[in-house]
């Protein structure tokens, strides 16, 4: 299952962008989508999206410099380019601009998906035996320790794995139904608060006491663990 695979769409035809939503929402992939070049940079940025779908005439920016830009960033999230140009000129010049992969329209929705799989596959895993490491939170997945700067964290196993989830993907938002699935193995959004709980529980073990809180809420859709100071 793809529960916790994040898509960034970038395009601006609201046809394809309505119909590419309804199929990846089905195959349990979560979409974001915008009509813009710049805004889909300013989005690339700011999230660790799994996968980018780009088209390449877009208003504002086009997609090549979209691409280009986005690498120059150091931005390794997979592109595909998703469009109509079909030119082998253009094919070169996507690949080389640093894009994953290039699918011309018209295109079968089962090709699609199957790029994307094969991407997914290929993009670089994070290492699970280094510890994992957010501002001055350490979390070791080896010896299962924790530790706030100097000071260890004792969390139960529950807890353990719902800060892990967190540190997995710093920056990013995570919805409740998102750490309902991965933490718990909920497949959707029980009438239960039990996310809100943990995450207090967290808090008080975690951010107590320290002027810099790391466990963030993001109002109406969930929680990050933040690399930022404090806002």
């Amino acid at each position: 299952m793809n529960w916790n695979m994040q898509v960034l769409l970038i395009e601006d035809d609201e046809r394809i962008v309505s119909f590419l939503k309804r199929g990846l929402e089905a195959e349990h992939y979560r979409v974001d989508a915008v009509n813009n070049g710049i805004e889909g940079v300013e989005m690339a940025k700011a999230i660790s999206y799994d996968l980018i779908i780009l088209d390449l005439l877009l208003p504002s920016m086009s997609g090549m410099e979209v691409c280009r830009i986005l690498r120059a960033e150091k931005v390794q999230t997979p592109i595909l380019i998703l469009t109509a140009r079909d030119a082998v000129q253009d094919k070169i010049e996507g690949l080389g601009t640093g894009a994953d992969d290039y699918l011309t329209k018209p295109f079968a929705f089962g090709e699609l998906l199957a790029r994307m799989k094969a991407l997914l596959r290929r993009a670089p895993q994070q290492e699970t035996a280094f510890p994992l490491k957010v501002v001055d939170l350490v979390l070791d997945r080896e010896t299962r320790e924790v530790r706030r700067g100097e000071r260890p964290v004792d969390l139960t196993a529950k807890e353990f794995a719902l800060l892990e989830y967190l540190m997995r993907h710093p920056d990013r938002v995570l919805t409740r139904t998102a750490i309902l699935e991965e933490v718990w193995g909920y497949h959707f959004d029980m009438i239960t608060n039990v996310v809100d709980v943990y995450i207090s529980h967290l808090r008080k073990k975690i951010d107590e006491g320290h002027p810099r809180k790391l466990i963030r809420t993001v109002r109406d859709i969930g929680y990050k663990i933040s690399t930022e100071a404090d806002e």
